[in-house]
């Protein structure tokens, strides 16, 4: 992620440590996945062993890591700094 926008200038990182709020966001994004994962297993494949859940859920959250990173620090900072985005500006 950028330390500055390319467009206005502005820093992203407010305070140091400023972005360890989005790792609860990042932690409820694994979480959300993790779930309907396991209802999709639960409901499509009935209830199958307690490997196949992990082997196909800790991949998924694993290959999601890197989106989730970037997710969960936009949202962190537009929730919280209160930086908008207007399109066109």
């Amino acid at each position: 992620m950028n330390e500055n926008c390319p467009h206005c200038g502005l820093r992203f990182e407010i305070e140091p440590g400023y972005f360890w709020g989005a790792m609860y966001i990042s932690y409820a994004l694994s979480g959300g996945l993790a779930l309907v994962l396991g209802f999709l297993l639960f409901y499509g494949f009935n209830d199958p062993s307690g490997w196949t859940y992990a082997a196909v859920i800790c991949p998924a959250i694993i290959l999601i890591t890197p989106i989730n990173f970037r997710i969960s620090r936009v949202v962190w900072l537009h929730y919280v700094s209160g930086i908008d985005y207007e399109p066109g500006k």
